[in-house]
């Protein structure tokens, strides 16, 4: 009789831990799958560093780089430029200023009081990186200063040590956009909800780029580019997921697929070609 008590808790614990599992496993399917719980970020792992980005900010540290890229600078420039952009606007196109910098505007917070250009220059996020680039590359030695150091060069600032805070969210997101750390950046977002246009992330890349060879097929645009370059364009088009509505990023032989929210995995992808598929009509 003992015995047979002894078999029934022993059920009874078995069929308990088997409702517990159970019900963990549909709580974390259903946390994965529904759209109002996804906590949508970027992130940029990069040995063995996580740094994350909300995906506003994404889209201008990818916007900040690709700049970097098309101009032949090394991603320790890029690195210097987010590091700056992330203390002087929290990486965000600001129309406003502050008590130390009354006209300061956009990325870089640029005065046009002290020549960086006219308001409606600075507020353009491309002209902005141009212009802080070209500031950078005067300064004797930048790649292997301090990132402060290089910093507080270009912009002045009354707080120079603060740009280190962000040295290594920098790093890490520059590494990965540049092409240099492939499969670093990837983001977790909910589904489109409308059709994307591959037409426009043609003319976005190009912008951020300058000429790529690329075509339209249908709703995926396919680009020629290898090795880092292709890389970058890659995890380009990652950052800009949520304002592209890209849905699939094949390169390389990997892929980054929106709906999954599992980061990059194997795919068919062919080598020399990126393939940035959007969201169709109807979704």
């Amino acid at each position: 009789m003992a015995r047979r008590r002894g078999l029934r808790r022993f059920l009874v614990l078995l069929l308990a831990l088997a409702l517990v599992a159970g019900g963990i496993y549909s709580a974390v399917f259903f946390v994965q799958r529904s759209e109002t719980l996804v906590s949508e970020r970027c992130t940029a792992v990069v040995g063995g560093r996580t740094a994350e980005l909300a995906p506003d900010q994404a889209v201008f540290a990818s916007l900040i780089t690709a700049v970097a890229v098309q101009r032949g600078l090394p991603p320790r420039a890029a690195s210097i430029a987010l590091s700056t952009a992330m203390q002087e606007s929290k990486l965000r196109n600001i129309a406003h200023g502050d008590q130390a910098g009354p006209d300061s505007r956009g990325l870089f917070q640029q005065r046009p009081s002290q020549g960086w250009g006219t308001e409606e220059q600075v507020m353009d996020p491309y002209y902005a990186a141009n212009a802080f680039y070209d500031a950078l590359v005067k300064v004797p030695g930048y790649e292997s200063l301090e990132i402060t150091d290089a910093a507080q060069r270009v912009q002045r600032s009354a707080f120079p040590s603060a740009y280190a805070r962000h040295e290594d969210m920098g790093r890490s997101f520059a590494s990965g956009l540049s092409g240099q750390t492939p499969e670093a950046v990837q983001c977790t977002l909910r589904s489109s909800g409308s059709a994307g246009d591959a037409g426009a992330v043609s003319a976005a890349l190009g912008r951020a780029y300058g000429p790529l060879g690329s075509v339209v097929e249908g709703q995926t645009l396919v680009v020629e580019a290898s090795g880092s370059q292709a890389w970058s364009v890659a995890q380009w088009a990652v950052a800009n997921a949520k304002d592209l509505k890209v849905t699939k990023v094949d390169v390389a032989g990997r892929s980054w697929d929106r709906a999954e929210r599992n980061g990059w995995r194997e795919s068919a992808g062919l080598e020399g070609q990126v393939r940035i598929t959007v969201a169709p009509a109807g979704t």
